[in-house]
């Protein structure tokens, strides 16, 4: 039963990574256009004060919690803290050059946020396991 849980959560890691990268590298907002007809408008799902950055938050929390269960299993850099916590960085900033998208500091600070709340969980859940 654990082998087929760490299969299942390594195919949804690497198919929630390409739908992260789809998604980011689109030029516009492909939910905003599936949602609203809109490439421009961007969805808020959750009514918040830091507006759609939560939505950042939420993925990356789901992508790091997915890489770094399929991490506990086998040692490899793809779904580890530093490369989770340099696609956060570098797809954000990708946004420079990316046409109809916008870099936005608050998105950096929740993708990275994100990934290093995961890990700081995963630490203490693992130093209260032992």
């Amino acid at each position: 039963m654990k082998n087929i849980f760490f299969s299942a959560s390594k195919y949804l890691f690497y198919f929630s990574f390409i739908i992260l990268l789809i998604l980011y590298l689109f030029p516009g907002s492909l939910i905003g256009y599936i949602l609203y007809g809109d490439l421009g408008q961007q969805p808020d799902f959750i009514s918040n004060p830091i507006g759609t950055s939560i939505n950042h938050l939420i993925f990356f929390v789901y992508l790091s919690i997915l890489g770094f269960i399929f991490r506990s299993n086998q040692k490899k850099f793809i779904n580890s803290f530093s490369f989770l916590f340099l696609i956060s960085i570098i797809l954000e900033l990708l946004h420079y050059f990316i046409p109809n998208r916008a870099f936005e500091l608050n998105d950096l600070y929740a993708n990275s946020s994100g990934v290093l709340l995961t890990y700081l969980i995963f630490k203490l859940f693992r130093k209260n396991r032992n």
